[in-house]
């Protein structure tokens, strides 16, 4: 109604001023008001088209006011047909082509200036009580404009852009979208004092330029949060949800290529074949689930006790991979009955053991269940799989077995001695043709007891990080470069072998 209303005033205004109060005669009125009449008859026609109703106004958005500006173009181009009807009909009818054109850029400015009024106006009473967070975009390419101009037409997020970090020279001091382009030096940080911003937004090409230099560390010293988007490529331009803008990760620092291993040999092993993977829900088992699953095997077991992360998996599979044969299994390997009971059904020909407990504290607090899960429980599953002939039998150890200091690592070293024996002791007998191979990896980037977590929580409350000893390397692995290097070992390796990955 009040875009109709506009419509009227845009019309009758235009015609006040083009005659004036003497040049208003009745022909010029009743001309007027046939004009005001086939404009809100055409244009109540195109806005149901156009549905330019629909938005609310607080929220009205670039697409929207693109909107009205197509709906208002269409009812006044079908009305100057008419116009042209009417003065062929009429020589003397009273609209000039200056004076409609006016009526027409009136009206389009009154209906976005409305919006964009009520827009701001709410912005202004709303942002009294929430702050808006000042940010800087670190990049002045496609993806970083692209950042800024979501940010001002989102809703989602409460970000004022205050300016643009760069690395070109020749983009210093100008000015982008409103605001000034700063170089990536020193008086940078005093900028950022200065106006208040504690948060960069980078875009994702310079997440590289990051990882190489020395840049990281003068954010951390100047106390300065990282968000990053979604890959450029899997961006739509929108920022609809928090999940398009996150916390940059350390995963993404990683300050060395990503390792990238040959998958055919692997994908020729598991193909069309029977796997088993226990611990199935935990962070690294469920990720060789994922990668396994890729490989068209002929179905997965999945073994878990935790039930809930074991059927979001079961969701997961069943999305992606909905013609993949899938057995969710709730289970306790160190339960002999059960398993047993597993395998004569399942029959599987490879086996991934990534069941285990692993944070080294509640070991030393529980070492009955470490003995019962992480020995027992290895154990059952090995002689298991020699009983039924499965292919591998592929477990997922730790460097942590290394001269062990703790019940976890003795746990698990007394599994890798254990396996090594019955590789040996099934290869002199002849019994079968299962063949057993360990892998040892440290720290996996988001993997459940890595020190990892530990260290995020300590930058967060502002240190210190604490390490072992002052002149300790820490190295690192993402955990699908973890899970490939498994696969790759269970495909190569041979029958009782350990195998360490270089990190």
């Amino acid at each position: 109604m009040i875009d109709l209303l506009m419509i009227m005033f845009s019309c009758l205004s235009m015609y006040f001023v083009r005659y004036g109060l003497i040049g208003l005669t009745p022909d010029v009125k009743t001309d007027g008001l046939t004009i005001c009449l086939i404009l809100i008859l055409f244009n109540t026609i195109t806005f149901i088209s156009f549905r330019t109703f629909s938005g609310i106004l607080r929220f009205s958005s670039f697409p929207d006011l693109l909107r009205i500006v197509y709906a208002l173009g269409l009812g006044y181009a079908l009305t100057f047909m008419v116009v042209l009807v009417l003065r062929r009909l009429d020589p003397e009818f009273n609209l000039s082509n200056v004076t409609f054109i006016a009526i027409f850029m009136l009206n389009i400015f009154l209906m976005t200036f409305s919006r964009i009024l009520v827009k701001e106006v709410y912005e202004e009473i709303t942002g009294s009580t929430v702050k808006p967070v000042n940010v800087f975009i670190y990049g002045t390419k496609q993806a970083g404009v692209s950042v800024a101009k979501a940010l001002k037409g989102s809703n989602e997020f409460n970000y004022r852009v205050l300016g643009f970090i760069s690395d070109e020279n020749h983009m210093i001091g100008k000015n982008l979208m409103g605001v000034t382009i700063h170089a990536n030096n020193q008086q940078l940080f005093r900028t950022l004092v200065s106006k208040d911003v504690k948060t960069i937004i980078v875009s994702p090409q310079k997440m590289e330029e990051i990882k190489n230099s020395n840049l990281l560390a003068n954010f951390v010293d100047n106390n300065i949060a990282l968000l990053t988007t979604v890959p450029i490529n899997e961006w739509n331009g929108t920022l609809t949800s928090r999940e398009q803008l996150k916390d940059v990760q350390i995963e993404d620092l990683l300050p060395r290529d990503p390792i990238h291993i040959n998958m055919r040999e692997i994908a020729s092993n598991i193909e069309g074949r029977r796997v088993l993977v226990t611990g199935a829900a935990g962070s690294i088992g469920s990720e060789i689930v994922r990668q396994v699953a890729s490989f068209n095997p002929y179905s997965i077991i999945l073994i878990d006790q935790a039930e809930t992360p074991l059927h979001d998996m079961r969701l997961e599979l069943q999305e992606k991979w909905r013609e993949l044969r899938t057995e969710i299994v709730v289970a306790d390997i160190s339960n002999k009955s059960r398993m047993e009971k597993i395998f004569s059904e399942t029959k599987p020909q490879y086996i991934f053991h990534a069941a285990a407990y692993k944070h080294v504290p509640m070991m030393e607090d529980n070492v009955s269940e470490s003995i019962q899960t992480n020995i027992l429980g290895a154990k059952f599953v090995a002689d298991l799989a020699v009983k039924y002939n499965a292919d591998k039998f592929v477990m997922i150890s730790t460097d942590k077995a290394v001269n062990p200091s703790n019940v976890m690592g003795c746990s698990k070293r007394i599994c890798e001695i254990y396996v090594q024996a019955l590789a040996k002791h099934i290869e002199k007998s002849g019994q079968t043709s299962t063949q057993f191979i360990t892998t040892r990896f440290g720290n996996v980037l988001g993997s459940n007891g890595s020190v990892i977590p530990l260290f995020r929580e300590q930058i967060k409350h502002g240190g210190p990080v604490t390490v072992t000893h002052p002149e300790i390397i820490r190295y690192f692995m993402t955990i699908p470069e973890a899970c490939q290097l498994v696969l790759e070992a269970g495909s190569m390796g041979k029958n009782g072998e350990i195998y360490i990955f270089d990190m």
